[in-house]
């Protein structure tokens, strides 16, 4: 059975359309604040796609990305650090660990990097606390919308598929607001629940929203356009170009659907996919195959390796992805050779107009004097990194209405868009 999953408008999310005893029910369609001001033309945006990869629970980049350089990291975690020996890539300072090591090839060309040593301001150890600020991205002020919807509104990007999340879970704060967008859990599984020659759901829905005020009618026409928009990409089967083949796994068959749709040229400004199992307490594991740590990695690293390959050069130059989580992990492993919730961590960075190769920071140390109440110091706020991409990649020019008081990093971490 399929469903139209839920579409956020104009301050306004969606419900998912349900199926019960055969029928459609639609609901959630009016909400407090709907804007009028709804347009469903095909899409004009030019730039890069922003793809934010959120790897939920805390990732732990001291491990992915391991200062190895640094005296203090195996000091603080004697059994769980990982060796020079084993690790891949970076230098004298950092290494990446060994089950990235499908991403080698992109980092030896340049097209895969990291930041390290960043952070949240006003930094939490819940995950949901932590969660909506990163989402909302707005420390000290009193917006409630999330980040990728402040940065779909300033694209201009129209569109119905301007700004799509991916996959089973639903990162609804990243898109809160008034800027259109759709979730999907896959673009062949997007239909209308109930639809059929017989029973033409689709044209009742626009029959009975023509003549409604546009806060009525606005969502409903809004997931008709996003149907209608994704009913020729399901027409054809889709085959993964260059030899690709991504991972069984919800992430790749996420990542498959994104590449699915840049291919489509679909107007796609920013999407968001989810990465889950990072709340690594116990077990978190050394370097080897069957560790809880180097499986995780694996997987994310395999599927992102099949959405370069699908792509390939002329489609990776059109798409940026970055990855963001709620928090880092302590720097010093505990009794269960895990770690607990911290605050410092990395971020990698991905695509064409990425200048990788390398990891970027402004590297605190580990020295207990240099830590941040037992974790690693952030330097670098997440937001001006993401600012840095917008500005050089995405056609950004102040970060304010995106990022209220936040000025992008100046590492150099991405070449201008020509």
């Amino acid at each position: 059975m399929s469903c139209c999953d839920f579409l956020s408008s104009r301050r306004t999310l969606l419900k998912r359309t349900a199926v019960a005893g055969g029928a459609a029910a639609l609901t959630g369609l009016v909400g407090e604040g709907l804007s009028t001001r709804l347009a469903f033309a095909a899409g004009t945006y030019t730039a890069d796609t922003l793809i934010v990869l959120s790897l939920r629970g805390g990732f732990d980049g001291l491990s992915a990305i391991a200062p190895i350089g640094d005296a203090g990291y195996y000091k603080a975690r004697p059994t769980i650090a990982l060796p020079k020996s084993q690790a891949i890539g970076g230098n004298e300072m950092f290494g990446l660990h060994p089950a990235l090591a499908p991403l080698l090839p992109m980092w030896k060309s340049g097209t895969l990097g990291a930041v390290h040593a960043v952070g949240q301001p006003n930094p939490t150890r819940s995950h949901f606390a932590a969660m909506e600020e990163m989402e909302r991205a707005a420390a000290g002020t009193s917006l409630r919308t999330g980040w990728l919807d402040r940065m779909l509104g300033m694209t201009g990007a129209t569109g119905p598929l301007a700004g799509v999340s991916l996959g089973g879970a639903m990162p609804t704060r990243l898109f809160a607001g008034p800027s259109a967008d759709v979730s999907m859990a896959s673009v062949d599984g997007f239909t209308l629940a109930g639809e059929s020659a017989k029973r033409p759901m689709a044209a009742a829905l626009r029959s009975m929203y023509a003549t409604a005020p546009a806060p009525l009618a606005g969502p409903a026409l809004a997931a008709d356009a996003a149907l209608t928009a994704t009913t020729s990409i399901r027409a054809t089967a889709y085959a993964p170009a260059n030899g690709a083949v991504y991972p069984k796994t919800e992430l790749g068959a996420a990542l498959r659907d994104v590449a699915r749709l840049v291919k489509a040229d679909v107007g796609l400004a920013a999407a968001a996919v989810d990465s889950g199992d990072w709340d690594m307490h116990e077990g978190l594991g050394t370097a080897t195959k069957g560790q809880r740590m180097y499986d995780n990695l694996a997987e994310v690293a395999e599927a992102l390796a099949a959405f370069a390959t699908d792509l390939g050069p002329a489609g990776m130059n059109k798409v940026t992805l970055v990855t963001v989580s709620e928090f880092g992990r302590r720097v010093a492993e505990n009794a269960s050779r895990g770690v607990d919730h911290g605050h410092g961590n990395a971020m990698l960075l991905m695509g064409g107009g990425v200048r990788g190769g390398t990891v970027y920071s402004q590297w605190p140390t580990l020295a207990p004097a240099a830590l941040a109440d037992g974790d690693l110091a952030a330097t670098t706020d997440y937001r001006a990194v993401i600012g840095e991409i917008l500005q050089q990649r995405c056609g950004f020019g102040a970060l304010t209405d995106v990022f209220p008081g936040v000025k992008p990093s100046s590492f150099g971490l991405a070449a201008a868009r020509s």
